[in-house]
């Protein structure tokens, strides 16, 4: 668009905050916001669906007033250039590739990809908490459910690499060979579909280090068939890739996936290298003191210390765990022992009146949670990402979150060689 063009404000407008009123389709307000965050060549796929949650806005906020395909269609494309960019991080202004993000989460492969010049054209979440998160740092709603063909149909060809961290579920492959339709009924079928369908030039994923021998290694040899023989992939050997040894204090085990088109002709792939940076807690800690929200109530000590005792009794190594300043975090994940191992030390609160209701006084040992923002630091997220959730949810989301700089590394070494293929 030339400095000299204009684009006239429609009769009728809606604001960016109307995405998140909860009007039309399933996938209106998802649709409208990848619309506006994509170009030509990709933007045709979210467009009519776009323009359809454009108008059932207008009828939504104007219902006295005629709204047809022409005043939705001013109205969309005045949107598209009063809408707001400044979210924390925007797509690259010249990308290097594509890539779509399944079960996002709140977007730790995204801006790991973004990092290395990728854009995002699609990308798919159920969880309505993450959507949040996911919105707030991206600009974009994801789309829900990725097994729906409805959902699946708004995901546009030729990007260049997959993206997800799928759930890790067991085949029903008993007398079976262990292929595709074996698959059926679980997220990794989804995949494989998609994959199928829109044959990228790669894919990676990222799984719980369980799956080497979940269901007696049944499931991962299935998934490996699949990929290969089924799908015809490059697929080599699958790693379990520590994100400590990325440069976050955090003994967090995950296996990664990756593959490559057979017709790249790669045959051979080398997953990196650990960094030579050492980090500790100590460099993800909260500079100020915190609320004594996080601090524990010495009723709570008191039952972890006793249920530890009880645990250490019968020779068992479990119970809570204090990190020390110069420690490695252990393995941020969902519920209470996620929290609870991973307690720390600090002694600067100087004002001991609870703000929540707890049971007894605020122990005086300096013992407390770390918090939401010092897990997302043990993630590898930066700290302008933003946290517009509650601590329950943000806690949820971060450990079940992939660990970035993990991420980005590899994703680094299969961008190079499928760039080297052009």
């Amino acid at each position: 668009m030339s400095s000299k063009s204009k684009v006239v404000k429609p009769k009728f407008v809606i604001e960016p905050c109307s995405i998140n009123v909860k009007v039309g389709s399933e996938h209106g307000n998802a649709a409208l916001t990848h619309y506006l965050h994509n170009k030509n060549g990709v933007s045709h796929f979210y467009k009519d669906e776009a323009t359809n949650q454009v108008k059932r806005m207008l009828e939504y906020n104007y219902p006295d007033n005629e709204t047809t395909n022409q005043v939705a269609e001013e109205a969309l494309q005045y949107f598209l250039f009063d809408f707001k960019k400044d979210v924390p991080f925007p797509e690259p202004i010249a990308p290097k590739f594509k890539f779509i993000d399944l079960f996002a989460g709140i977007g730790g492969f995204r801006l790991a990809l973004q990092n290395l010049g990728g854009k995002c054209v699609f990308t798919s979440e159920w969880d309505e908490q993450a959507k949040k998160t996911y919105q707030a740092n991206f600009g974009e709603i994801p789309f829900g459910d990725i097994t729906k063909d409805s959902t699946k149909a708004f995901i546009p060809d030729g990007f260049d690499v997959l993206c997800g961290g799928f759930p890790c579920q067991a085949f029903s492959i008993a007398g079976k060979r262990g292929g595709f339709e074996d698959t059926r009924g679980t997220l990794f079928f989804d995949v494989a579909e998609i994959i199928k369908q829109k044959q990228p030039k790669a894919f990676f994923l990222e799984n719980v280090k369980g799956l080497f021998n979940h269901d007696k290694g049944k499931t991962l040899k299935t998934i490996l068939n699949v990929l290969r023989e089924d799908l015809g992939y490059y697929v080599p050997d699958p790693k379990v890739m520590n994100a400590k040894n990325f440069g976050v204090p955090q003994n967090r085990e995950r296996i990664f996936i990756v593959g490559f088109r057979k017709d790249l002709n790669i045959d051979s792939f080398e997953y990196p290298l650990p960094v030579s940076k050492s980090v500790t807690f100590q460099d993800v800690r909260e500079e100020k003191e915190v609320s004594v929200k996080y601090y524990l109530s010495e009723t709570y000590l008191n039952t972890l210390v006793k249920h530890k005792e009880r645990h250490a009794s019968k020779g068992n190594g479990f119970g809570f765990e204090i990190i020390p300043d110069d420690g490695i975090a252990n393995a941020v994940v969902c519920g209470g022992m996620g929290r609870e191992r991973n307690l720390v030390v600090d002694d600067r609160l100087t004002n001991f009146i609870p703000v929540t209701h707890i049971k007894g006084n605020v122990n005086r040992e300096g013992i407390r949670k770390m918090t939401p923002r010092e897990w997302a630091r043990l993630q590898g997220f930066p700290d302008n990402f933003v946290i517009p959730v509650a601590d329950a949810s943000a806690y949820k989301q971060f450990g079940n979150s992939v660990a970035v700089p993990a991420i980005q590394a590899t994703a680094e070494k299969i961008i190079q060689i499928i760039q080297a293929r052009k």
